[in-house]
């Protein structure tokens, strides 16, 4: 492993540090080559932290040992691709804030299928919405598509579990890191997803899931993906917010209707009333989203 890469990964480890702090080490060292060098001043106006995270920062900057945690990675099988190797996803790169670092467990060249799709919904469906989710998926799931998600209760799971039951593929894009699968009911299915699929993460390994990780995961879901479909969303739901990003990041965004008695379709047929593409059938998927086979 090149010195570059592996501090790339030492920074991603180091607490008290976010994306833009990364960002601006970058933009400062582009080559990394001095950041073990440079005195704690500096990385002060460098980096606008408190004062507190920017001393864990810098402790575990000089006491982690990377070469360590990198040989336990690949005694355990995680696999690591930063946004400067050759294998990070092509539609992901392309976001305002692709993460600098994935860690994945599984088969890695799934992550730049041409046949990508992004699909989010309920924790908690109606049975209509699982039927028509189905009616709209196995086709495409029997076309090669891949099916992305979020390995949350509800409809990332039945997402996921048509992929497997139809022979398909599918990416699970998780909160927290690989080794604390969430939620725990889901473990089985994780380990099912890391033999045959791919599961994937933005954070180290050892990362327990938080609350704000969630929405910062759905920008994943979407970004590596040309389209995501809504399958039931209220109207303030997580759901929504994949599909805000789908749009910023300039995506396709695909919405079941549901009944307009149900609460918890208000969400998916608001969407389409501002502008998401009505789903009858997988043709309309497939109409709005070209590929060559």
């Amino acid at each position: 492993m090149d010195k570059f890469r592996e501090k790339l990964i030492h920074l991603h480890h180091c607490r008290g540090i976010g994306w833009k702090s990364i960002f601006r080490i970058l933009q400062h060292d582009p080559t990394l080559s001095s950041i073990y060098t440079i005195p704690s001043s500096v990385y002060d106006k460098i980096l606008p932290l408190p004062k507190n995270q920017l001393n864990i920062f810098l402790k575990d900057l000089h006491s982690l040992s990377i070469q360590s945690m990198l040989k336990q990675y690949r005694y355990n099988n995680v696999g690591i691709i930063t946004i400067f190797d050759q294998e990070y996803p092509f539609l992901l790169k392309q976001i305002y804030d692709p993460p600098w670092v994935l860690y994945t467990a599984g088969d890695q060249a799934l992550l730049n299928s041409r046949k990508l799709l992004g699909v989010v919904g309920s924790r908690t469906p109606i049975r209509t919405s699982v039927e028509s989710m189905t009616k709209v998926l196995v086709p495409l799931i029997k076309k090669d598509w891949v099916m992305v998600s979020g390995l949350a209760r509800g409809i990332d799971t039945m997402a996921h579990q048509l992929a497997i039951h139809h022979n398909g593929k599918t990416i699970a894009v998780i909160a927290g890191g690989l080794h604390h699968i969430y939620p725990r009911e889901n473990i089985e299915l994780a380990t099912t997803i890391t033999q045959n699929h791919i599961l994937i993460s933005e954070y180290p390994p050892s990362t327990k899931p938080e609350k704000w990780q969630f929405p910062m995961r759905n920008r994943i879901i979407s970004g590596l993906t040309q389209g995501t479909l809504v399958v039931e969303a209220k109207e303030r739901s997580g759901s929504l917010i994949t599909a805000d990003q789908a749009v910023n990041q300039g995506r396709e965004v695909f919405a079941l209707p549901g009944s307009i008695l149900e609460p918890s379709c208000v969400g998916t047929n608001k969407l389409i009333q501002s502008g998401a593409k009505l789903v009858l059938s997988c043709d309309d998927i497939l109409s709005e989203i070209p590929t060559n086979s």
